[in-house]
């Protein structure tokens, strides 16, 4: 080889490794703590009505995980990215999902920072990613600060398969998402599809989110959702709770939401958020459409570096339809006091309380309305308080 010729190469070489950086890292959530419910209902077929229960729960502060992210630069301001993530309990050692590995997370795409970014695989829809920054369960955790039975999918429980998403590059502030998840029923394009979209405005210290979704059921007129609808949990649809229970066999759910926030300074922001979600019967449900109304407000407090503390309160109201004449209607309160012994560990308390009035569905038939704080166990009663001290430590 010539001079000439070795030069060339190991410019070329110099020129790929440049090119082609890439990184993968490891992270993930350990949490657990101890946990009190005044009201837990009785467990399938038992013949005693529900107590009150202490028990070790995980993950909430955080989902407990761990998963692989990275990324690759290809030039011109275009990288390929993918995320790998699992979830886990670490009290029983158990997967968070039963059958599926990389439950939480499992995708592939490239982002550039002039046309954004697209990937595919089993994600989160736009709808949550657009409203996340708002979220009651920011400082009120999902466990016990999402509104009833997490109903509008404001917490991180529900994941996508199949799923196409774009998220668009920030323009003076604006960023906006789209979805489709492709669910595979020969014959019937839209059976067991998934949609959303949503955008987000943010203006200093303030910001604002809109976004919707819809989830099909693959199977007609509705009944049991299978593998084949997007939506699927790997047990049946998500978002199941004793909120919607007797709505579960919807030919549809939708979600439509708007949320936002304001930072009044390094001590004191605020949140508020509003949604309507429509669980849509067909032929085969045993209901028409239900349809729950949620609004919320999350008032946030660092009085000083290490200390967190928080305050909210939501208020839930399903309307009439199903013969049903009082509604189910649902007043949430949360407190949170979280303390950083580190950048990586915090020990936190939670209280919240819920109570349930009206009635609503469940397996065809008029009952009364119990609480479901967060995504905590039913009750068995009107009113639930739960409270949770515990530990969170991330690498």
């Amino acid at each position: 080889m010539t001079y000439k010729a070795a030069l060339t190469v190991g410019l070329s070489l110099v020129v790929f490794d440049a090119h082609a950086q890439s990184s993968v890292s490891l992270y993930g959530i350990v949490d657990t703590g101890i946990g009190y419910l005044s009201s837990q209902a009785p467990s399938t077929g038992a013949t005693s009505g529900g107590h009150s229960v202490v028990k070790l729960v995980e993950g909430v502060w955080g989902g407990e995980r761990f998963g692989l992210r990275g990324s690759e630069d290809l030039g011109g301001g275009t990288r390929a990215i993918f995320q790998l993530e699992e979830g886990f309990n670490v009290d029983t050692g158990a997967m968070s999902k039963s059958g599926l590995m990389f439950n939480r997370a499992s995708w592939v795409g490239l982002a550039d920072k002039t046309y954004g970014t697209v990937t595919l695989g089993r994600q989160y829809t736009p709808y949550y990613t657009m409203l996340a920054p708002y979220s009651p369960t920011n400082w009120l955790t999902g466990a016990f600060g999402a509104h009833p039975g997490d109903l509008d999918n404001l917490d991180t429980d529900y994941r996508v398969n199949n799923a196409v998403v774009y998220k668009s590059p920030t323009i003076a502030g604006f960023t906006a998402g789209a979805m489709y998840a492709m669910g595979g029923v020969a014959g019937a394009f839209n059976a067991g599809s998934s949609w959303s979209v949503a955008g987000q405005y943010i203006a200093g210290p303030a910001g604002i989110a809109v976004g919707f979704e819809r989830f099909n059921n693959a199977t007609s007129g509705g009944g049991a959702w299978s593998a084949s609808s997007t939506a699927y949990s790997g047990t049946g649809v998500q978002g199941e709770s004793s909120i919607t229970n007797g709505y579960q066999n919807a030919s549809a759910q939708q979600r439509l939401a708007v949320a936002a926030g304001y930072q009044f300074n390094q001590a004191w922001d605020v949140s508020a958020t509003y949604s309507n979600v429509q669980y849509i019967g067909g032929s085969a449900s045993g209901f028409s459409t239900a349809i729950f109304n949620t609004g919320g407000a999350v008032l946030h407090y660092r009085p000083a570096l290490n200390w967190d503390l928080a305050a909210g309160y939501s208020y839930t109201r399903a309307t009439r339809a199903n013969g049903i004449t009082d509604t189910a209607s649902y007043h949430q309160i949360n407190l949170t006091e979280l303390y950083n012994l580190s950048k990586r560990t915090k020990l936190y308390v939670l209280e919240a309380y819920q109570r349930a009035n009206g009635d609503t569905l469940d397996n065809g038939k008029i009952v009364s309305a119990t609480p479901s704080i967060g995504e905590q166990s039913a009750a068995s009663s009107r009113n639930q308080f739960g409270m949770t001290v515990g530990i969170n430590h991330q690498f």
